[in-house]
């Protein structure tokens, strides 16, 4: 008869409880550093957007305003890609400069041109549309995986037919807008011509002579008649 023989069962080792993973969050920048750069993003382009409409009525002082938004804007927009994910490359900053660059004059184009179109309709009708169409080459370039193909495909298409529609749209609105009823302008400072002063003589005065006031000469009366009022002398009359 086999004799039964106990056999040792292996040890069980007790659950060891697993921590929980915690992915690692992406480092993102201070809550100073995230407004400053919507500062510069938001400051420069409302600095461009008046520059560009404005600059025919102060060019030097314009075109300052103009470069101090694009400094701005491209400050903001270079912190953002260094303090993103990994190390930009030079040939990536340099795109970056420029993409960020035109983006900015586009964006501010469109801006000050919805802004002030009955002030300047002429050059807003140009500015809109060309806004348009600069912002959005330039956003997919700085932006996009593959910028040719968005451009050359469908929504490089749409924005390109919005952007002929706009301006054939505007400039025919610009044609149609005159003067306010009430003769209000946004003259930005540009005061109308002053009417013309009276034109003054080259010689000397003369003064004017006045004449007397003609006095009519008294009219005697003629003397009543006899045969009229009667016989006076006696006291009595017919």
């Amino acid at each position: 008869m086999p004799s039964s023989v106990p056999t040792l069962s292996h040890p069980v080792n007790p659950p060891v409880p697993q921590r929980r993973s915690h992915r690692a969050r992406p480092k993102q920048p201070a809550l100073l550093s995230r407004y400053l750069g919507y500062v510069g993003y938001f400051v420069g382009t409302g600095l461009i957007s008046g520059a560009v409409v404005h600059h025919p009525l102060d060019p030097a002082r314009y075109t300052v305003i103009g470069l101090a938004g694009a400094a701005l804007f491209l400050v903001a927009a270079i912190a953002a890609e260094l303090g993103g994910p990994g190390r930009p490359s030079a040939g990536r900053l340099l795109l970056v400069l420029g993409s960020s660059l035109a983006l900015s004059f586009g964006i501010g184009m469109l801006s000050g041109g919805l802004q002030h179109f009955e002030d300047f309709p002429a050059r807003a009708a140009v500015l809109i549309p060309a806004g348009l169409l600069l912002s959005f080459l330039a956003y997919t370039v700085k932006e996009a995986d593959r910028p040719a193909r968005r451009i050359l495909g469908l929504p490089g298409v749409v924005v390109l037919v919005a952007t002929v529609l706009a301006f054939g749209g505007l400039r025919q609105l610009a044609a149609g807008i005159g003067q306010p009823a009430d003769g209000h302008s946004h003259s930005h400072g540009v005061e109308a011509d002053p009417p013309p002063a009276p034109a003054t003589p080259s010689g000397p005065v003369t003064p004017a002579v006045v004449a007397p006031p003609v006095v009519p000469s008294a009219v005697p009366s003629a003397a009543p008649s006899p045969s009229r009022t009667g016989h006076f002398a006696d006291g009595h009359q017919h």
